[in-house]
């Protein structure tokens, strides 16, 4: 649950940086100084020029600010649905980092102790409420003991338990993975949404020049520089979202093989207890 609030909070932070980022303040070009006249020229009696007031900083006239003021409907859709992406993207990655990093820790300690324990049911008990090992060792244990029934007397007790375990080990390695299609989404996704946003900014700053006939610099700058900046608010919402997923994919690959040398283990141990019961 901390991970999720934490989470939560450190993906706000992004989206809200993300957003903010091209909109800061640019500070305004000082004014010319007051030029002094030739000591020459000017009377003796003449006094001190007043040195000019320094010029107070200025919202950028072309940043996310003027795009926000000027814009219609649909480019504030887009950025909020831009912003609501990566505020989701940044969740999954801060969670799924947290729930990765605790899985390899329990990998790490189940390895060191469990295997050392005098009897499987003791080694669960030492497992932690929740841990995945704990899932994975109570369903094996479980189906090794109640393998009955009419329809699963037809299967060997080998496969049965087998069965079981993967079943088990499939189920943590779903749950493991939630959250990497979102993130593929978002990566392949966001930069068209953010150039969809960019195309009808410039139409609409272009249908409005039409209407008013000005063709000028200042007037054509202003609003296509506001509207591409959807372009890079996209841009910056898919990097993360990719190396994320791509990073993700890696590490699970990773942790979800020391869940599956636990598993292979346990197998072992449960068809030798079951030799030796026999004897």
């Amino acid at each position: 649950m901390i991970s999720r609030i934490s989470g939560l909070i450190a993906a706000v932070a992004f989206a809200a940086s993300l957003a903010i980022s091209p909109a800061q303040a640019q500070e305004a070009k000082p004014a010319d100084a007051v030029a002094s006249a030739p000591a020459d020229a000017a009377p003796a009696d003449a006094p001190a020029p007043v040195a000019a007031a320094a010029p107070k900083s200025t919202d950028n006239p072309y940043g996310l600010k003027a795009m926000l003021d000027h814009g219609d409907a649909v480019s504030k859709s887009v950025l909020a649905l831009l912003v609501i992406m990566s505020m989701g993207s940044w969740y999954i990655l801060i969670t799924k980092l947290w729930d990765t990093q605790k899985l390899a820790n329990e990998a790490k300690t189940v390895r060191a102790t469990f295997f050392k324990k005098a009897s499987l049911a003791e080694g669960i008990k030492g497992l932690s409420e929740g841990s995945a090992f704990r899932f994975i060792a109570a369903s094996a244990v479980e189906a090794s003991e109640h393998h009955e029934g009419a329809l699963t007397e037809n299967i060997d007790h080998n496969t049965w338990v087998t069965m079981n375990i993967d079943r088990s080990v499939a189920e943590v390695q779903a749950r493991v993975q939630t959250g990497l299609g979102f993130l593929a989404t978002v990566g392949s996704t966001s930069p068209f949404i953010g150039l969809f946003g960019t195309v009808w900014g410039i139409l609409q700053a272009l249908t409005a020049i039409g209407v008013a006939g000005q063709a000028s610099i200042d007037k054509v700058a202003g609003p296509v520089g506001e509207a591409l900046i959807m372009t890079a608010i996209g841009l910056g919402v898919a990097v993360p979202a990719v190396l994320g997923y791509n990073w993700l994919v890696n590490r699970n690959k990773s942790v979800i093989g020391q869940v599956r040398a636990f598993a292979g283990d346990l197998h072992g141990v449960l068809m030798g207890n079951r030799q030796v019961a026999k004897r």
